[in-house]
């Protein structure tokens, strides 16, 4: 009888895909957390990581089976490019865990650097260790809470970064209380005078417009890193854009490292842009306008 519940468990847990699964997905695991369904699989020499709900699935993680040190994905190689920036930061704080591949990458390359990592759900904490390698050492910790509560008490310890990634999604998209303008505004408090803001979007939402105003009210000029009708990386400063010369010097000094994920300056350098292709006129996200009826739900 047990066995039956969990295999209608299961063919209900697939059923919310919104698209059909391959025949040839390999299931690996799967577990209802308190914030979402989490299912683990190998398909086309990948292992990833999708999270499900109300018959909404998007993939977080996915991670080359012949090659795990790999990016499969661009927007992990576009969030690299915060390293054009400042090749050395020294303190990294990066909200949202997934699999676990930016602070595995940056712990390898940045092995002297402190990371800290928050992850609202402890059930992908765990999932990233079990299925994606995710080991976090001495130089690494993981809080386990929600990112806007973790920064605003950052805040007022007077905790500061030299570089802040925001990857943050639930099964739909940025959770609205991670988008708005008085939150960047208490993660450029977060910042040194001289740190980083790596933001990960995406360029095909509804939010586009509202975002890109939202992001330059707080950090002013910033790089926007596209692929194609997809993922969309904010890149900012707080003591202005670097010159293109000293971007093309630091991609330079990172390539043999950044050749070993899979990409290096030749893919990632003609990304750097700050051409504002969105409309100037579109409404700051704030607290109490952070619109969700206007987010694209097919990415």
């Amino acid at each position: 009888m047990r066995q039956g519940i969990q295999f209608k468990t299961l063919l209900a847990f697939l059923a919310s895909f919104v698209t059909a699964p391959s025949t040839a997905m390999n299931i690996i695991h799967t577990e209802k957390s308190l914030y979402r369904n989490i299912l683990v699989y190998e398909e086309d020499e990948q292992r990833c990581m999708s999270f499900t709900r109300h018959n909404q699935t998007a993939r977080q993680s996915c991670q080359s089976l012949e090659d795990p040190n790999q990016f499969v994905f661009s927007y992990t190689k576009m969030m690299m490019g915060a390293l054009y920036l400042n090749p050395h930061p020294r303190n990294i704080l990066i909200v949202g865990l997934g699999g676990g591949v930016l602070p595995t990458a940056l712990s390898r390359m940045l092995p002297d650097s402190r990371i800290d990592i928050v992850e609202i759900d402890p059930a992908v904490v765990k999932v990233a260790r079990k299925f994606f390698g995710f080991n976090p050492g001495a130089n690494v910790r993981v809080f386990e809470e929600d990112g806007r509560v973790f920064i605003k008490r950052a805040g007022k310890s007077d905790r500061r970064y030299d570089l802040i990634m925001l990857d943050a999604f639930d099964h739909e998209y940025i959770p609205e209380h991670l988008l708005t303008r008085e939150f960047l505004l208490e993660v450029k408090a977060l910042l040194t005078t001289d740190g980083i803001l790596a933001a990960n979007t995406f360029s095909s939402s509804r939010l586009y417009h509202h975002e890109s105003t939202t992001y330059q009210s707080v950090f002013g000029l910033f790089y926007n890193l596209r692929v194609e009708l997809k993922n969309r990386i904010v890149l900012a400063k707080m003591d202005g854009l670097p010159p293109h010369d000293a971007i093309k010097r630091n991609a330079g000094l990172l390539e043999e490292q950044l050749k070993l994920l899979g990409f290096g300056g030749d893919w990632l350098m003609p990304l750097f842009s700050t051409d504002r292709d969105w409309n100037p006129n579109a409404r700051v996200l704030t607290d109490q306008y952070s619109p969700s009826n206007l987010l694209n739900s097919a990415f």
